[in-house]
């Protein structure tokens, strides 16, 4: 996401939109990007690690942009679970 100090037209835009679209209560937001990763193997602390330092040289602009690292379950493996 663009850290805050960071002007965001596109959030701006929908913004204003939102309400000539009819829905209301938004009062802020903020466009981003968003990458998704499938990695092998478990997700240790070292991969985690890993995958910040992705994100802070490669995936992300840090000078203008912050970023987050979250981990999900795949759906492949939650359906494996459910079947077993």
């Amino acid at each position: 996401m663009p850290k805050p100090e960071i002007l965001d037209p596109q959030g701006k835009a929908v913004l204003g939109a939102l309400p000539r679209l009819g829905f209301s209560g938004v009062t802020d937001v903020r466009q981003g990007k968003r990458f998704e990763l499938e990695l092998d193997g478990e997700i240790t602390d070292e991969v985690l690690a890993q995958v910040r330092e992705m994100a802070g040289t490669l995936l992300s602009n840090p000078v203008i942009e912050d970023f987050t690292v979250t981990v999900e379950e795949s759906v492949a493996d939650e359906t494996a679970g459910a079947s077993a």
